[in-house]
């Protein structure tokens, strides 16, 4: 597989869109013509059981804890890094997602995410209970300048997003599909739910999609409070 250069300088703004709606595309967004790579699985035996392979993997196959990530198209950029392809609004693309969680980047320019309030993350007013002392998501979060934008183009967050102001978002584990082994080779056994967390036994033999933080310390506010609160703190 040919793997882009990643440039944490992108710039969001959809290439030649005469569609204001369109104007801007986050960078974890999946486009058309970016769809699953030939998988080519194996699995074998490894000193702590049975692991999941590329039969040409490559070591950026794996995340920094050494999950095997799904394959996926990538889309030509332009000079200004921008990513051609209409957007599927409702996808994320695997790769560009966990890069942005893992190093805490926006998801809509991979500029920082750090805000001096914390880290904002956007979740579907249905997805969480915030009265939970724990929240699990695989939103990356967005930096103070796309908070209100990254809600608009997006139908999972219906333009009226729970907003989460998280001072702590350790990394928690995955989502993706567990495979097992027949006479065949590998073949799917489940696609969870829940994500797995790292360290799980089945991890060496999961094929992940999205990677998971957890939210431990934070505040549930509203999108126009946030953006006073961070006004006052600057």
């Amino acid at each position: 597989m040919t793997f882009p250069l990643l440039r944490l300088t992108y710039n969001p703004r959809a290439a030649g869109s005469s569609d204001k709606s369109l104007s801007l595309v986050p960078y974890v967004t999946q486009r058309e013509g970016e769809d699953a790579a030939p998988d080519n699985l194996v699995i074998t035996h490894h000193s702590s059981g049975p692991r999941l392979y590329y039969a040409d993997e490559d070591p950026r196959d794996r995340d920094p804890r050494g999950v095997l990530w799904a394959r996926c198209g990538w889309n030509p950029v332009d000079a200004e890094g921008r990513i051609s392809g209409v957007p599927q609004w409702k996808l994320m693309h695997p790769h560009r997602q966990m890069v942005c969680m893992q190093t805490l980047t926006c998801q809509v320019c991979t500029g920082p995410a750090r805000t001096p309030l914390g880290f904002i993350f956007l979740a579907s007013p249905r997805d969480h209970d915030p009265s939970w002392p724990n929240i699990l998501t695989n939103q990356p979060p967005v930096c103070r300048r796309h908070t209100r934008a990254a809600a608009r183009p997006c139908p999972h967050l219906e333009d009226d997003p729970t907003v989460f102001l998280a001072r702590s978002a350790p990394l928690y584990g995955v989502h993706g599909t567990l495979y097992g082994r027949d006479e065949g080779g590998a073949k799917v056994i489940a696609q969870p739910d829940a994500p797995l967390p790292y360290g799980h036994p089945n991890i060496g033999t999961f094929l992940a999609s999205q990677l998971v933080r957890r939210l431990k310390s934070f505040r549930v506010v509203g999108l126009d409070e946030l953006l006073n609160d961070l006004a006052t703190a600057s």
